[in-house]
């Protein structure tokens, strides 16, 4: 009786320690943290999807920003009221004078997929002004550590609404919105920030 209640105490005890591991094991992986991409930082690595005609194409960001002056900015989601209504046209509408100031490329990206991103420029008649990029994935906007939790509007991860110039790909302006709407992020505010 003796022999059977020790290894049955052995048992526990090893079960115990089979326990132990699989919580430690069990524990969460640790969370990586992305700062939120500032003045003077060089634009990460992804890759986009952009619209040609001969369908989706990729498109890294070193290809969009090497040895060019660009204005990206970012909104929640194509088609969506103060996207389609002010962010997007306002920088239509000013492409020329953005041009004027040297930029090379004004781009608009959101956490869409091309085809989106394409009916969107073709609906607000983009003509080329404003290449229309799709981070379908958020890879870029996790980078630059400008994600948006929609998901209370069942939009899951969305980029925040932004502007930012930058040379080179190095960021020489930024401007986040602080909240909903468009404030601080639009053409208009773009333009005076570029000498």
């Amino acid at each position: 009786m003796r022999a059977r209640s020790a290894r049955g105490a052995r048992s526990r005890r090893c079960a115990g320690l089979d326990g132990a591991r699989r919580f430690r094991h069990a524990s969460p992986p640790r969370r990586e943290t992305t700062m939120t991409i500032q003045i003077g930082d060089r634009i990460p690595d992804a890759t986009l999807m952009y619209m040609t005609a001969d369908g989706p194409k990729p498109l890294a960001t070193h290809e969009v920003f090497a040895g060019k002056k660009v204005v990206l900015f970012g909104v929640p989601g194509a088609f969506t009221p103060t996207c389609s209504a002010q962010h997007l046209p306002g920088y239509v509408d000013r492409h020329g004078e953005l041009v004027a100031k040297g930029i090379d490329t004004v781009a608009c990206m959101a956490v869409n997929d091309a085809f989106v991103m394409s009916a969107w420029g073709k609906a607000q008649e983009v003509d080329g002004k404003v290449l229309m990029l799709a981070d379908g994935n958020a890879e870029l906007t996790k980078k630059l550590g400008l994600e948006l939790d929609a998901s209370g509007f069942g939009m899951g991860t969305r980029t925040r609404r932004f502007a930012l110039y930058a040379e080179d790909g190095v960021v020489k302006a930024l401007e986040i919105e602080p909240g909903r709407g468009l404030t601080v992020s639009s053409a208009e505010t773009m333009c005076s920030k570029i000498g």
